[in-house]
Parts: structure tokens; sequence; C-alpha cells
């Protein structure tokens, strides 16, 4: 299983990540912030709080994203943005 290795904050609830294998790619939380246990990350104070734990990434009050959903969804986007090229 792939670990994420960095887990970088960046605008409009997104997160630039390093995986162990090197994947890398830029993950969209926002699809997950209108489930319950993730309400919490709509804080944008909160949310930049994301660090890598346990394969992928986590936030203080143990909201967490398995690495294998991060790297699906990162390479799913990179597959609809090669599409759109």
């Amino acid at each position: 299983m792939d670990t994420i290795l960095e887990a970088t904050p960046l605008e409009n609830f997104t997160i630039d990540v390093l995986t162990s294998s090197g994947i890398s790619g830029i993950f969209d939380v926002k699809p997950y912030l209108e489930g319950s246990a993730f309400k919490e990350l709509s804080n944008s104070s909160y949310f930049r709080l994301v660090r890598p734990a346990h394969h992928g990434i986590m936030w203080p009050n143990e909201q967490d994203i398995s690495s294998d959903t991060i790297i699906c969804d990162i390479q799913n986007a990179q597959q609809i943005d090669e599409a759109d090229a």
C-alpha cells in the first residue's frame, strides 16, 4: 500500500500530495465536505492542520482519508485533464 509522504494544504480545500511510489498531484477534498464526519474540514483554519498519517492523511480530530482514495481521485482527475487537452 502506498503511503502519503507529504500533504500540503492549498487554497480552495485542495491538498498537494506525494506518495511513497512517487505519485503526486492535487487532491480535491471539496466532494467530501458534505459528509457529517468531514463537516469540520470546511473551516479553512482547521483544514490546514492536515498531516500524513496511517498511510493516508489525517486531521487532529481523527478525520482521515486513505491513500487508496486519494490516489484514485488524483489519477481520475489527471485522466480527465488529459482528455480535455
